[in-house]
């Protein structure tokens, strides 16, 4: 489906979304939603519950996190394939952890909040289909591989509070991926694939918009309410993120996204 009924509200709009599974379906449904969004077709109202999980194709697999296959380094073929698959799951997944986000906390938050976070859940969509694109390329497609599905676990263990959700999804999964994509993207060139490393440029480009827009969000609310945002931030990982915090951190990244090392240097 690419259009999206003037009458819905932006609630129902997020779930419908959530309940698409087929990867291309979804990719075109999250456009279709944001475009409604920005002409004003949506009503700014939260009268549809998101889904407890989101829809899910037949491929991949999904496997527990431990009992995935070590991705290697993305030197041969094979590996590149590997890694980039990986990557593209993750995309996927950003994609319903986004919409999600706008779905079931919005009405916590002003309009704009909404602006943010659609914008996000259309960046995810694009670097889906980018990184599936160059899966093609390379012979395979996203679904041929297993994947795991850590990152929904992290969703549903934060889906109680809208700032434990902006403390563990923005400001750690995609704050790590500030801190993994640079050396990523020199493998790829290492390799000779300038096409997936210019990808991955561009994916870090934007994944230091989207955890400045978790930073900011969680800044805000936590202002507002007269909490100390770095403790509180401190206390809500220990509480929700079942990994670590752990070096090599991108500190210039980070900071320039909001996320000075007053925040996760004390707990690594």
């Amino acid at each position: 489906m690419t259009s999206v009924e003037t009458s819905i509200t932006i609630a129902a709009a997020c779930r419908s979304v959530l309940e698409t599974g087929d990867p291309l379906a979804k990719v075109k449904r999250a456009r279709a939603v944001v475009r409604a969004w920005r002409r004003g077709d949506l009503a700014h109202q939260f009268d549809v519950a998101m889904a407890d999980r989101p829809a899910r194709p037949a491929e991949p697999e999904l496997l527990p996190p431990n009992r995935m296959p070590r991705r290697g380094k993305g030197g041969s073929e094979r590996g590149r394939i590997t890694l980039i698959h990986a990557l593209a799951h993750i995309e996927f997944v950003a994609i319903d952890l986004a919409f999600d986000l706008a779905g079931r906390f919005g009405g916590h938050f002003p309009r704009n909040f909404i602006d943010d976070w659609l914008s996000v859940g259309a960046d995810e969509a694009m670097h889906f289909a980018l990184l599936d694109r160059r899966l093609r390329t390379l012979g395979s497609h996203y679904g041929a591989l297993a994947a795991h599905d850590g990152l929904w676990e992290a969703a549903e263990a934060t889906a109680h509070d809208p700032l434990a959700r902006l403390a563990v999804v923005p400001m750690v999964l995609e704050a790590r991926g500030l801190d993994v994509t640079p050396a990523t993207i020199d493998r790829f060139l290492a390799a000779g694939d300038e096409g997936t490393a210019r990808v991955l440029k561009r994916i870090l480009a934007d994944e230091i918009r989207h955890v400045a827009y978790g930073a900011t969000w969680f800044r805000v609310a936590c202002e507002s309410t007269g909490i100390a945002p770095e403790s509180h931030w401190r206390d809500l990982v220990r509480r929700h993120f079942r990994g670590m915090i752990k070096p090599p951190f991108n500190d210039s990244a980070r900071e320039a996204a909001g996320l000075p090392r007053e925040y996760y240097a004390p707990l690594a």
